[in-house]
């Protein structure tokens, strides 16, 4: 049953990726922490490895299709750097409690972000103090939660890059793809306090699905699964909220 449960996770991680471009993390940790009782640590550490394997597959027909820009995703990795690999080092000595309350504010700012329709103009532009600080925070909730950023990469890809709303997805997944083998690389010595077997089900069912989603992704309207994805955020941040508070 917990394999079944793991590829039925797993598949709609590598869907809401496909679709959206953004989110999948932010469903793998709360599924890894209350659905297969992993640590916080552990969860948000095999969530990099789930959701980096499945932006990774999701980028393949959009790299395709010529839907990546490689330069823009490698400035916005860049940038952050520094953040994400230091929050991933500290990962391991900060308590559980804290990661799941910051967690669950992520979790909030996401969803509202999804629910405000974007309005860009070719007057829209993002200055670089705000691209440097935007990646910097990117970085930083990617090290200390194992989100890949994908929901404030997007905006960031528009209004700084000038990048279509369609090729920024593709290229989100490139970004989440890189920031989750670097906050990976960095959580090293927690690694060793993970149960692989069922985060590899869930990435197996995630890559498998986040190919197919990402195909289709153009004949669904973008619209309407980001407002479903974003209140499905805030109800999942209400439950990790509540359940934070009883763990206190």
């Amino acid at each position: 049953m917990e394999l079944i449960a793991a590829l039925i996770a797993g598949a709609s991680i590598g869907a809401v990726l496909g679709f959206i471009g953004a989110g999948g993390a932010m469903l793998s940790v709360p599924i890894l922490i209350y659905g297969f009782s992993f640590d916080a640590k552990s969860a948000t550490t095999a969530a990099l490895v789930i959701v980096g394997l499945a932006a990774l597959s999701g980028l393949i027909p959009k790299a395709r299709k010529g839907e990546v820009l490689y330069r823009d995703a490698l400035v916005i990795v860049g940038l952050g750097l520094v953040t994400n690999l230091g929050f991933a080092s500290l990962a391991s000595s900060i308590p559980d409690s804290i990661i799941t309350i910051g967690f669950a504010g992520v979790l909030i700012l996401a969803g509202l972000s999804m629910l405000r329709t974007p309005k860009f103009s070719e007057q829209m532009k993002m200055p670089l103090s705000i691209l440097i600080i935007i990646s910097l925070v990117i970085g930083s909730i990617t090290g200390l939660f194992g989100i890949g950023g994908g929901f404030l990469a997007i905006p960031v890809l528009v209004l700084y890059f000038g990048t279509p709303p369609s090729i920024a997805a593709g290229t989100s997944l490139l970004i989440i793809a890189l920031n989750s083998l670097i906050s990976f690389l960095g959580r090293n010595q927690i690694w060793e306090n993970v149960q692989w077997d069922i985060p590899i089900v869930m990435a197996i069912a995630a890559i498998l699905i986040a190919q197919v989603a990402s195909r289709i992704s153009g004949k669904s309207s973008p619209a309407a699964l980001r407002r479903a994805f974003a209140y499905l955020l805030l109800a999942i941040s209400a439950f990790t909220l509540i359940q934070s508070w009883i763990a206190l």
